[in-house]
């Protein structure tokens, strides 16, 4: 078993500094771009499946890394982005955003999903897919929030405040 992990392509709220939990913003140009170019860099990897999240950035980035393979694509909600809540669609500097990603201060919000739970549902689904797809080489189409769940379960929860840097964010 190998997995990839790649986060969706740029959007324009990407580019305003916002977060996007789970609203279903659209990739922009670049983010097209960037989609295609990640096509090619995969185009020599054997990837039996794509297990992509149900939010239109992560589909479309999906769609368009498999277009000329029709590797299966399974849509699942458990790998979509953390919900921001009361925080979505704020800039990151209008909250703590970093404490946000703290694991160690597990912070309960009105609305966001708690840290813990988002681990917890990220966490279960993985275990799920180690045990039915053993034998296979999976693509996840994900968020920078799954990507960060992802690496702690993969390797470890690490000893620091915020998992922030954790997150793939390179756009």
């Amino acid at each position: 078993m190998k997995w990839y992990v790649i986060r969706h392509g740029q959007t324009d709220w990407n580019l305003e500094n916002k977060v996007q939990g789970k609203a279903d913003v659209s990739l922009n140009t670049k983010g097209v771009e960037q989609a295609e170019k990640t096509k090619e860099k995969l185009e020599n990897e054997k990837i039996d499946l794509i297990i992509c999240s149900t939010l239109a950035r992560a589909k479309e980035t999906a769609q368009m890394i498999n277009k000329d393979r029709n590797i299966p694509i399974i849509y699942d909600d458990e790998i979509s982005e953390r919900d921001f809540g009361e925080f979505e669609g704020s800039k990151q500097d209008d909250f703590d955003f970093e404490g946000f990603w703290s694991y160690k201060k597990n912070q309960h919000f009105k609305s966001a999903e708690n840290i813990k739970d988002f681990f917890y549902r990220v966490y279960t689904k993985l275990d799920n897919i180690e045990n039915k797809y053993k034998d296979k080489n999976i693509l996840f189409v994900t968020h920078g929030g799954v990507s960060i769940a992802i690496d702690c379960y993969v390797n470890g929860m690490p000893d620091q405040e915020s998992l922030l840097n954790l997150a793939i964010r390179k756009w």
